[in-house]
């Protein structure tokens, strides 16, 4: 921690520690708790009449600001349209020595009865810029069913193949999460 603040004077950055998360913890404690509660929130977020949603890729830092630009207008672009507006911003979650993780929050407008096939929509257009720039469909939030549109695009065939198999060797019957990765 003493480096990571170190190198943030180094370049102008500053900060201050706060204590009081909601067991009297820090702020490290106070995001934890905020990153637990969100997925609940989400749901409370949108009975409110607000759409909120986060995804996240990695790529190299050569691509990451073309990744940024597109990914955030067309998200942008798909908020207007499907929401009335919205906001898009991006953070870094993991950084590594070959690229960066980026986080995205968007935020806009929830039409009743119509938040499925907002969230499609959205979710098609950030997912679509994030691949035509290169990045990976997802980071540390694993794959699952929202992605696997775009995750079936960028996993190569033969590891398909090995996945099929090593499934076949350990669910047999196909129980565990079926669909999500590969088809049933």
């Amino acid at each position: 921690m003493k480096l990571a603040l170190d190198v943030c004077a180094d370049h102008g950055g500053s900060w201050e520690r706060r204590g009081g998360g909601a067991q009297g913890g820090d702020a490290a404690d106070t995001w934890r708790e905020a990153f637990i509660r969100m997925p609940y929130l989400r749901n409370t977020f949108v009975a409110m009449g607000v759409f909120a949603e986060t995804f996240e890729s990695a790529i190299t830092w050569d691509r990451f600001e073309h990744l940024r630009a597109e990914v955030t207008a067309r998200t942008l672009e798909a908020l207007r349209e499907h929401c009335g507006g919205g906001q898009v911003s991006c953070r870094f979650t993991h950084v590594y020595p070959d690229g960066p993780a980026p986080y995205f929050t968007m935020l806009a407008p929830a039409r009743p009865g119509e938040e499925t096939e907002q969230f499609a929509a959205v979710k098609a257009a950030a997912s679509e810029a994030i691949i035509a720039q290169g990045g990976t469909i997802t980071h540390h939030h694993a794959v699952g069913r929202d992605h696997r549109p775009w995750y079936d695009r960028q996993r190569p065939e033969p590891f398909a193949h090995a996945l099929r198999g090593a499934k076949a060797a350990v669910d047999p019957h196909g129980i565990l999460n079926p669909g999500v990765l590969i088809d049933p």
